[in-house]
C-alpha cells in the first residue's frame, strides 16, 4: 500500500520553525513528504518543490500549511486544483477570512495544528 502523502506549505530547512517541525513529524508518522517552498533546495534530505504545480501528479492525502494568512489566501486555489483530503490551516496562518474562502472551494479545511493531529507534540522536533 502506498504512503499517505502530504504537502507541507511554507516549508523551512530552520529546524527551530513548525514548517520543518511539520516535515520532520510527518516523516516520522509514515508519510511520504512534499516540502514546499518558493526558494527551492533540499530540506531534511528531501527535495523542495516551489510550487503546488511542480508535486507529483494527483491529489494529496493532506496539504498543511505554515504561511501567513494573507500569502495563504493567495495558494487556495492551488491547492483547491491540486485536491486534498484534508487541509490544515496551523496557527498562526488561519483567519476567519481564510476559513470561509477555502470552505467556499470545497476544501476540507481545519484550522488547528496538523502535527498534534497525528498524535505528535511540536515539542518532540527540537
Amino acid at each position: 500500500m502506498a504512503k499517505p502523502t502530504v504537502a507541507i506549505l511554507g516549508a523551512s530547512a530552520d529546524r527551530s520553525k513548525f514548517g520543518n517541525k511539520s516535515v520532520r513529524a510527518h516523516a516520522q508518522a509514515g508519510y511520504e513528504v512534499f516540502p514546499v517552498n518558493p526558494k527551492g533546495g533540499t530540506i531534511e534530505g528531501l527535495p523542495v518543490y516551489r510550487s503546488l504545480e511542480e508535486l507529483p501528479p494527483g491529489p494529496l492525502q493532506r496539504v498543511s500549511v505554515y504561511l501567513p494568512p494573507a500569502v495563504g489566501l493567495g495558494m487556495l486555489a492551488a491547492i483547491a486544483a491540486k485536491g486534498c483530503e484534508e487541509d490544515w490551516f496551523n496557527p498562526g496562518s488561519e483567519s476567519p477570512e481564510i476559513m470561509v474562502k477555502a470552505r467556499e472551494l470545497g476544501l476540507p479545511a481545519h484550522a488547528a495544528c496538523s502535527i498534534v493531529d497525528l498524535g505528535l507534540s511540536p515539542s518532540q522536533f527540537p
